[in-house]
């Protein structure tokens, strides 16, 4: 389990007095409103925290300003970076929601106790997750986060079980 998790990144600056245009990663888009530190990942290296002092809106997108970065010089390099949160700083999950970041790497097993492959992204859509699963001769398959094809998560065992639709 990771002890930082992402729920978003810094597009752009906006403004001349330090403030960003976030792109949410979660499924709240006022997430960011609740949050009073964050973190930014840059390249391998993380700065923070950061108090967040407020968050706006602009068509929908959020606008953060953070604490002591007051000038667009201050926040010009930090454009691409990951906006991480203390996992204490989570939201609260309901039984049988994850963390995309805590999947990553499950090993996945067909009904059949068949190891197929790590878990190796996912990809929001706007109906439902779809799992990226990476087999050991690097062959890529994409997974619908349904009833229908996980069969089980075990957090326990990093493992997850699926039923694979049959290719068309």
């Amino acid at each position: 389990m990771c002890d930082k998790l992402e729920v978003g990144f810094i597009s752009t600056t906006h403004g001349l007095k330090g403030e960003v245009k976030a792109v949410n990663i979660t499924d709240d888009v006022r997430r960011f409103e609740k949050l009073k530190r964050i973190y930014i990942g840059i390249g391998g290296e993380e700065k923070g925290p950061y108090g967040v002092e407020y968050v706006k809106y602009f068509n929908g997108r959020p606008i953060l300003k953070l604490k002591g970065l007051d000038r667009i010089e201050d926040v010009e390099k930090m454009k691409g970076g990951r906006l991480l949160i203390e996992r204490k700083d989570a939201v609260t999950l309901k039984q049988g929601e994850y963390f995309i970041g805590d999947l990553i790497g499950y090993a996945i097993y067909s009904e059949d106790e068949k190891k197929l492959g790590i878990l190796s992204g996912v990809m929001k859509t706007g109906a439902n997750d779809v799992y990226e699963m990476t087999a050991d001769d690097g062959k890529e398959t994409l997974i619908p986060a349904i009833s229908d094809c996980i069969i089980g998560i075990e957090p326990e065992n990093r493992r997850m079980t699926v039923r694979l639709l049959p290719e068309i």
